[in-house]
């Protein structure tokens, strides 16, 4: 199995090493445009070889797509982070140009890889990617959800005082602070509701605090996160990796699937070997299909500025 990760700033060598330290792939390659900054992370991360106790070879390049060949997965997450203040859809003009470039780049040299996008706006990016490579909609998979799921599930632990491992709930919609939609009515301590447990002022507060996890996280540290995303993504990989049939909140593009088309948005899949093995469509409530749709037209409001800046 060999893995590509694009863009080794924060997120992507926290990704690249977490997919090293669960040693279930060959060969990870990070790819950067910054002279040496790629081949320097890569050394670094490999001289944790001996202590972590992973056997996976990891390579830098500078630019030289030639080094992705024959990738199966590929993990972009290049483009510029959020500063504090500013929303995803604000990095949609410069960060089009660099996905499209890179997503060609990748199926040029390998042509049966899946891609996972991790760049802001995340969901409208992966809405691009599905437009400039007409890769089959299950070689395409946004990364979001997992990553809201992961925070949805930090908060209600807290809430609950136990475990996050006690914990089972996801996130779905649009990757954004407005977007997301905390399914707070289906998550459970051990098979039991939460709701069992908390009042619905604490729930709501639980939700309203997943949702602007990112931005939290942005003002606290003035960029991005990167240790949750990193882990997130390198989640996924795995399940493809080793064909799991797990199941996680991802942005997929959807063809009627929960009323809609035409759209990528957080939804929950089945990943294995070939990607996105299916899309599962659950029974929402009222409040929540409604939510939902609110979601997705936010969603479709940013992808219409694909066309302002050409991409």
């Amino acid at each position: 199995m060999k893995v590509t990760v694009v863009g080794a700033g924060a997120v992507g060598a926290s990704c690249a090493e977490y997919i090293a330290i669960k040693d279930f792939a060959s060969e990870v390659v990070l790819v950067d445009i910054k002279e040496n900054f790629a081949e320097g992370k890569a050394m670094d991360l490999m001289q944790t070889a001996s202590l972590n106790g992973f056997d996976t070879k990891i390579v830098g390049s500078t630019n030289d797509y030639s080094k992705t060949a024959n990738s199966d997965v590929a993990v972009i997450t290049s483009g510029i982070p959020r500063k504090p203040g500013m929303t995803r859809e604000e990095l949609i003009g410069i960060n089009a140009g660099i996905v499209k470039m890179v997503s060609e780049n990748l199926i040029k040299h390998s042509p049966n890889v899946i891609l996972i996008i991790v760049s802001n706006p995340m969901d409208t990016m992966t809405y691009l990617t599905h437009k400039v490579t007409g890769l089959p909609k299950h070689r395409i998979i946004g990364m979001g959800g997992a990553l809201d799921s992961a925070r949805f599930k930090y908060r209600l632990s807290e809430a609950l005082e136990c475990p996050a491992s006690d914990i089972d709930g996801m996130v779905i919609g649009g990757h954004s602070d407005k977007g997301m939609l905390p399914l707070t009515r289906l998550a459970t301590r051990n098979s039991v509701r939460v709701s069992e447990f908390l009042s619905d002022e604490r729930l709501s507060k639980v939700m309203e605090d997943t949702k602007v996890g990112g931005a939290t996280l942005t003002a606290m540290l003035g960029t991005s996160a990167w240790y949750a995303p990193g882990a997130a993504v390198s989640s996924l990989v795995q399940a493809i990796a080793c064909d799991q049939h797990k199941m996680f909140p991802c942005s997929a593009l959807l063809e009627g699937e929960y009323g809609m088309n035409d759209l990528c948005i957080g939804v929950p899949v089945i990943l294995g070997k070939n990607g996105i093995e299916k899309i599962v469509e659950i029974d929402l409530s009222d409040e929540e299909k409604e939510k939902l749709a609110e979601s997705a037209q936010g969603v479709k409001a940013t992808n219409s500025l694909l066309s302002e800046v050409n991409a």
